[in-house]
């Protein structure tokens, strides 16, 4: 992914108000990110638990997404895949992030969703620069450019559908 300013992040939010994007925290590392090892911008807020940010290149448009996913966490034994990079997580490392769709259908009330993980650093786990706690991610006979280009497709869809 391609460096973003402070400006475009906020200017590119899909399914919430401009009022909400100009208030919403940026990470806070985000002076210091790995743009090159990053597929999308993800992050969660701090400040209101449940909700978290991403804003990725779709369509040739820079799009802002944002999230809310349940805060009960889940047994350290029980494990989950993330449907964007297929790693596993145990416990709540990876959440049903739902997003408000766009126009009539999401002042309506209506969302799409998809399980993630939490930390929402999917290019990281993707690329081996992160590692999970226990487990992981499957030995797999794609490349890790074909890894990453599923990745990419994977959150392209989701994308996809906030409109649909």
């Amino acid at each position: 992914m391609k460096a973003v300013t402070e400006q475009d992040i906020r200017t590119s939010f899909v399914n919430c108000s401009k009022g909400e994007a100009k208030r919403l925290p940026l990470p806070r590392d985000f002076a210091e990110l790995p743009w090159d090892d990053l597929d999308f911008l993800g992050w969660r807020d701090l400040s209101a638990p449940g909700r978290s940010y991403i804003v990725t290149e779709h369509a040739g448009e820079l799009t802002g997404i944002s999230l809310r996913f349940p805060s009960q966490q889940r047994g350290f034994l029980h494990r989950s895949m993330c449907s964007l990079c297929l790693t596993t997580h145990p416990g709540s490392g990876v959440s049903l992030m739902t997003a408000r769709k766009t126009g009539p259908a999401g002042r309506e009330g209506n969302s799409v969703g998809l399980y993630m993980c939490t930390d929402l650093a999917c290019s990281l786990y993707v690329r081996g620069k992160k590692a999970v706690a226990s487990g992981g991610r499957f030995k797999e006979t794609l490349t890790t450019e074909e890894q990453i280009a599923r990745t990419v497709a994977n959150l392209s869809a989701f994308v996809t559908k906030l409109s649909g």
